[in-house]
């Protein structure tokens, strides 16, 4: 018995090359095309198909998106998502999404068959590669994160913290106990150390990277 199989891609010349290698066994056989993620979605609903093969990166809905929506609508599917070189943040999320494995675009014919079959036995198969890649990412992951406050003092610290509060020079000072000059000394000393431009990036700079969070501790 053949395993059916969804191509998806925005490129129709690499439908047609996936396809076109896929009609020359006889243990698969293709039984839709997509050239979009909504596209993949409603075929992938209709057709529920042993095997989706998807690219990422499309014009509507991307690929991320399209297999979150194709698990819950035929979790039975297995997904092969196509990757490229600089793809890693999608690649992760799409296996995140329920994608259980991780191709090459620029796998050559005899190879992406070889994989496709073992998937379609039920491996989850990620590329060595790409398995290095993910290895290295949650490597970082885990690694203790540099403090981006960690150059500034306690008082710039207090300084941006009302800052970021909305508070005006004048109220900063007020509240510090300390004149409106060394607020302005103060907040020139913050955006040098932390290299901004000005008031606003400070204040978003402060709220983007947990200054303002109730956990924040300075580790």
């Amino acid at each position: 018995m053949s395993t059916t199989v969804l191509l998806v891609d925005d490129h129709e010349v690499v439908r047609k090359g996936i396809g076109s290698l896929l009609t020359l066994t006889d243990d698969f056989e293709v039984i839709g095309e997509a050239g979009g993620g909504a596209e993949a979605i409603e075929l992938a609903r209709e057709l529920a198909p042993d095997l989706i093969v998807i690219d990422l990166m499309m014009p509507d809905v991307d690929g991320v998106e399209a297999i979150r929506a194709i698990k819950v609508l035929s979790p039975r599917s297995a997904i092969a998502v196509l990757t490229s070189t600089d793809q890693d943040d999608l690649a992760f999320a799409a296996i995140e999404a329920g994608a259980q494995s991780l191709l090459f675009k620029s796998m050559l014919g005899d190879e992406l068959l070889a994989t496709l079959r073992r998937i379609a036995a039920g491996e989850a198969v990620i590329h060595p590669f790409v398995a290095q890649r993910i290895l290295k990412a949650v490597r970082r992951k885990r690694e203790p994160r540099e403090d981006p406050f960690a150059c500034l003092t306690e008082r710039e610290l207090d300084v941006l913290r009302k800052l970021a509060e909305g508070g005006s020079n004048a109220r900063i000072a007020a509240a510090l106990n300390i004149g409106e000059k060394t607020v302005k000394s103060h907040l020139g000393n913050v955006l040098a150390k932390l290299h901004l431009a000005d008031r606003t990036e400070a204040v978003a700079f402060a709220w983007r990277r947990g200054l303002m969070h109730a956990e924040y501790d300075g580790d």
